[in-house]
């Protein structure tokens, strides 16, 4: 079992920045591919950026291209998602989540999620 907590979520103006963390507890953190996803309301949750244990990158839609950027601390057992030049559109529950599949994209093909941090970008 893997254990996510994220936190780092909260209201932020459009423009701004904010920091996603995701605490893993548990089996080893650097054995998972983890991964950050989101769920507007209304929508089906949204594959954002993954990470592979050795640090390969894959990010989904492009609008968060250039904006975000995941990032994993093994040492820690932590995952990051930097979010800048925020916009309404951003606004989601992300949610971390841990699996073992290397190049997973699809949420069905993660094993463990976090409870979801909300962010929400007024305009």
């Amino acid at each position: 079992q893997v254990q996510l907590l994220e936190s780092g979520g909260g209201l932020v103006q459009a423009g701004g920045s904010l920091r996603l963390s995701c605490a893993a507890s548990g089996r080893p953190f650097s054995n998972y591919v983890m991964a950050w996803f989101r769920q507007a309301p209304g929508k089906e949750r949204e594959f954002v950026s993954r990470i592979s244990r050795s640090g390969v990158i894959t990010y989904g839609p492009d609008s968060v291209k250039g904006r975000f950027t995941i990032s994993r601390d093994n040492t820690k057992n932590t995952l990051y998602l930097q979010m800048n030049s925020l916009k309404p559109e951003d606004t989601a529950v992300y949610y971390c989540a841990a699996g073992l599949k290397t190049f997973a994209t699809d949420w069905n093909q993660y094993d463990y999620w976090g409870q979801g941090t909300q962010v929400t970008v007024s305009s």
